[in-house]
């Protein structure tokens, strides 16, 4: 599986028991959506590898208790612990009509109320703090900031990302 096919759920957070369960925790709005899974790609250096999934308990705050088929010891799964979680984009839900994931931007331009139009996003960058829109502008890379107040809307059809730019926030990136 290549990673351009997936979206990232999420990671392994601990090692849980001495029976090789992991605590995984889903960075997702609505984790009830993936309750149900059987497998998920797990990040292994550059590469996604499959495991399948014997079980998955529902916890708190996003969190589940699972186990992979196969992992009986803590010894298995202790490196594992902070790897990435991957699923195929085919995997996502369908949102409505007005929805849109973060990774869908990448290639639309970017349009300021004030400036018009700007560049085009090159990468959404999903930092634990906020998620930025990486923005090629005159040669440089901007980054904006994905908050409501900032981002004012976007038009799938048009492929567009509409915006309000912060005073100034340009003239940082274009400083020497």
């Amino acid at each position: 599986m290549n990673k351009d096919n997936c979206f990232q759920l999420g990671h392994i957070a601990k090692v849980h028991g001495l029976h090789g369960e992991v605590l995984l925790v889903l960075d997702v709005d609505y984790p009830e959506d993936y309750e149900d899974l059987e497998h998920v790609f797990v990040e292994k250096g550059n590469r996604l590898v499959p495991f399948i999934l014997e079980h998955m308990v529902p916890q708190p705050n996003n969190k589940f208790l699972a186990k992979f088929e196969e992992f009986d010891q803590v010894e298995q799964v202790k490196p594992m612990v902070g790897a990435a979680l991957y699923l195929p984009l085919s995997l996502l839900p369908e949102l409505k009509e007005d929805q849109f994931y973060y990774h869908e931007l990448v290639g639309y331009t970017v349009i300021d109320e004030t400036l018009g139009e700007l560049g085009e996003v090159k990468v959404i960058y999903d930092l634990e703090t906020q998620d930025l829109i990486g923005m090629d502008y005159q040669g440089k890379e901007v980054l904006i900031p994905i908050q409501d107040g900032i981002l004012q809307g976007v038009n799938k059809a048009e492929k567009k990302v509409f915006c309000r730019l912060p005073d100034g926030l340009l003239d940082i990136y274009l400083e020497a």
